[in-house]
């Protein structure tokens, strides 16, 4: 019986990711634990982890990839690249409808490429089972805390991407030397463990949200809110997870007590639009608004926060917010102003830790339903085209297709 044979594929889009499905010492253990399959790596001058790394374990590296079965990678491949008849696993980008990828998607079914998106993997209980979400929380909250250092010239640390990986940014930490600041931390899955993780690094202390509403502190404090931190029930009653979730337009928000008292929000949780905002921008001009640096690591232009009107870049992190013009403005111009870091694509900053993390859950969730059996229905779930026809879960995009 023929071998499989796994491609890891050069990235093709602009700006270039380096991050990897796998590392080289994974790619060696993959190889050992089957032994039916095959993996080769494409040459790439952008990638976290060189050519040489993988050669140096004996793995092929290879200019073409068109004898494989199977080709990973991370963001979209761009559409002159596409191997018609192949299966691809990468972040597409198309199940919310973006419209920048709909011709992305409509190429891979005439090409009738079977696409697995990792973004679709998920349990049957509707848990994701491998994503960069912790990296976005280590690095958007690290970020937080380099653009107050900036800002307020108390401190000055290396840029994430600076550091060689997770264990070097941490010894960055070390240099943090706060005030007595409060910094609000939302959301508690993926992100808001990665962010509590380097605010916990930097010595940085967790206190409950009654004391961080009321009490003074001489050192700086942090305080991490769930939904029901900053919800009321409409009609009365107590919060309701199940039903906040599902009608989330029953709540409204008093999330403006916590920002009368705070310096730093780190936004980590997710939004549902169909929810009340974080606070509005009139807010953000009464006297008693104090955030001066919002880290929205979620990215939601034109969200829950007003201030994030565009998504910046990791060469260029950070930009002012006026709330006065609701405009965008240079960094650092006026100390009324609020200063907003909204990268994207925070995990990028890591790329080394970020990809060993993310292949450790690929080959301990994924690569056994993927190429051996899959009782879970795993892969099927996550399948978002097949033979020019869209997964079951996706017929949802027809109209978007079309």
């Amino acid at each position: 019986m023929r071998r499989l044979k796994v491609g890891l594929i050069r990235e093709g889009k602009n700006p270039p990711d380096k991050r990897v499905p796998f590392t080289p010492l994974q790619v060696e253990e993959i190889l050992q634990r089957f032994p039916q399959i095959e993996v080769c790596c494409q040459t790439s001058s952008v990638r976290c982890f060189e050519d040489r790394e993988y050669q140096s374990l004996d793995v092929e590296v290879v200019d073409n990839v068109h004898d494989c079965d199977i080709l990973m990678g991370i963001k979209e491949v761009p559409i002159p690249e596409l191997i018609a008849g192949k299966t691809y696993l990468f972040f597409s980008h198309t199940t919310k409808m973006q419209p920048y990828n709909r011709k992305l998607l409509q190429a891979i079914l005439a090409k009738k490429i079977r696409l697995i998106d990792y973004e679709a993997l998920k349990d049957k209980q509707g848990n994701r089972l491998v994503a960069f979400g912790r990296y976005a929380g280590i690095v958007g909250a690290y970020n937080s805390l380099w653009t107050y250092g900036r800002r307020f010239g108390e401190f000055r640390l290396r840029r994430a991407y600076e550091c060689f990986d997770v264990n070097d940014l941490k010894l960055e930490l070390r240099k943090v030397n706060l005030p007595p600041v409060k910094i609000i931390l939302t959301g508690a899955g993926r992100v808001g463990k990665g962010a509590m993780e380097t605010l916990d690094t930097a010595g940085i202390r967790k206190v409950n949200t009654t004391d961080f509403l009321t009490r003074k502190f001489n050192e700086a404090v942090y305080v991490q809110l769930s939904s029901a931190d900053y919800h009321n029930r409409r009609a009365g009653g107590h919060f309701n997870r199940e039903e906040f979730h599902q009608f989330p337009d029953r709540y409204d928000s008093y999330f403006g007590d916590y920002a009368k008292v705070a310096d730093i929000l780190i936004a980590g949780a997710f939004w549902n639009p169909k929810a009340p905002v974080l606070f509005t921008r009139q807010q953000m001009l009464d006297s008693d608004f104090k955030i001066k640096i919002v880290a929205d690591i979620t990215c939601d232009i034109e969200g829950s926060i007003p201030s994030t009107k565009i998504a910046s870049t990791i060469p260029d992190p950070i930009y002012d917010y006026d709330p006065e013009t609701d405009r965008v403005m240079p960094v650092f111009t006026d100390e009324k102003f609020v200063t907003v870091m909204a990268v994207d694509n925070l995990p990028c900053e890591l790329p080394r830790s970020a990809s060993e993390e993310f292949g450790r859950d690929l080959i301990d969730r994924i690569l056994k339903p993927l190429l051996t059996e899959d009782p879970e229905g795993i892969i099927a779930r996550g399948t978002l085209a097949a033979d020019g026809k869209l997964g079951k879960d996706f017929l949802y995009l027809t109209e978007y297709v079309k």
